[in-house]
């Protein structure tokens, strides 16, 4: 079915779809390119306009890169993609070791401008055949027993089966739903800033500090084309004020460490730009009634690295997968097929992925993972995969995943009747 539309560039006072998606990042973009590829009319609102920039570390794992494989995405049309060889880090005691990423067997990492990479998923959802629409911000939510209606700023009234909620750390469809937690401030602090005339830093290594005083967060630095870089540092919230990070970030950059491999040409390109990072996946309602979150939506990011984005991607591809295969009527199997694929492919890695964050506390464990992992090149290879996840952070502790990953292909799109005004 196709949803009905109004002339362009009038309000749309009923317009009905399958699915409306809330929200046009690496989630949002992820769950509508693969509803529409499936057959099912899909409407994705987006507040911004895009492209727009995301305060990022703009890393992405293999993980995330495997899933862009999936849902087709062409690396030569985001702009700023550069691709990763290995990953440098540095232990609180100073002992630095390596840590080469596979060679001759495609990329393991790669960074990407988040302004780029999500503009180029957007445009992906957009030629699957969803219909997209931007600075659309959500202003209300009306549950149905048999619906979802969906107010968007400029645009009036949308009825669907289902809502993606896939609208961020703040997620207005978790609020307007009284699903927010109190006071809730995400779990991760970040700040980020973009250097250009980075001289010292090779193009294909990405940098890794643990500093003693900010652990078990880190500081970073990625390579971008064109002698740029992106960087940063991270903090846990429980450990660390959030108040004073300007000015302890002008001192972690004074590090002799940190500013050899930046090089002394190396000129920030704007003030520094600080985000939450929600951690909590498991914690917070992943379904309301006929309302999936995802992504920042569902506090799915790494609780031990804060990375967020193939985790996005995933639980977007999950919610659609879900919707698919349980099709428009069967409201509970929607909810059971979401759950559990979260916690097949999700949520057990995130527990284990939570005790180890424990581990980097001290700079006594930060020495001692880093060393562990550094002992030979077989270690650090596979610690390498392992940290940028090219397999499942726990596969080790579940043996049901070991002969069968999860599967790219879709099931079959169910007979879908569209929802009435």
């Amino acid at each position: 079915m196709r949803a009905s539309w109004n002339t362009p560039g009038r309000p749309v006072e009923a317009a009905t779809a399958d699915v409306t998606v809330i929200g046009g990042g690496p989630a949002g973009s992820a769950a509508g390119t693969v509803l529409a590829r499936a057959g099912l009319s899909v409407v994705v609102l987006e507040k911004a306009s895009l492209p727009r920039d995301k305060c990022c570390g703009d890393g992405l794992t293999a993980g995330a890169l495997r899933l862009l494989g999936q849902l087709g995405l062409d690396p030569s049309v985001t702009g700023g993609w550069q691709i990763a060889s290995r990953v440098v880090i540095r232990s609180p005691g100073g002992r630095q070791v390596s840590f080469p990423f596979p060679k001759g067997s495609g990329a393991y990492a790669a960074v990407a401008e988040r302004r780029h990479l999500d503009n180029a998923l957007w445009s992906l959802a957009k030629d699957a055949g969803a219909r997209v629409f931007e600075r659309c911000a959500v202003k209300g939510m009306d549950l149905r027993s048999d619906r979802v209606a969906v107010t968007a700023e400029g645009l009036g009234r949308v009825h669907s089966r289902y809502v993606v909620a896939a609208d961020g750390m703040w997620s207005p469809s978790r609020r307007m739903l009284g699903l927010s937690p109190a006071s809730y401030r995400g779990d991760w602090h970040a700040c980020r800033q973009y250097f250009r005339n980075v001289t010292a830093q090779d193009s294909e290594t990405m940098h890794v500090w643990f500093e003693p005083e900010i652990l078990p967060g880190y500081v970073w630095s990625f390579p971008l084309p064109g002698g740029r870089a992106n960087v940063g540092f991270g903090v846990w919230r429980g450990n660390h004020p959030t108040g004073g990070m300007g000015r302890l970030w002008q001192r972690l950059l004074k590090r002799r460490w940190i500013a050899d491999v930046l090089g002394p040409g190396a000129e920030a390109e704007e003030r520094p730009r600080a985000w939450p990072i929600p951690t909590r996946l498991g914690d917070l309602a992943l379904w309301a009634p006929r309302v999936l979150f995802c992504g920042d939506a569902a506090a799915a990011g790494d609780p031990m690295t804060g990375e967020g984005i193939g985790q996005a991607l995933l639980s977007g591809i999950l919610a659609a997968e879900a919707l698919i295969s349980a099709g428009p009527f069967d409201v509970d199997g929607v909810r059971s097929r979401y759950l559990t694929g979260v916690e097949r492919h999700l949520l057990r890695d995130f527990r284990l992925a939570c005790s180890l964050r424990g581990v980097l506390r001290s700079p006594r464990g930060a020495d001692l993972a880093v060393a562990i992992s550094g002992l030979s090149p077989f270690t650090r290879r596979e610690f390498a995969r392992w940290l940028f996840e090219d397999y499942p952070r726990a596969l080790a502790f579940t043996p049901d995943r070991w002969n069968s990953a999860r599967s790219s292909k879709r099931p079959p799109c169910r007979s879908w009747k569209p929802v009435s005004p």
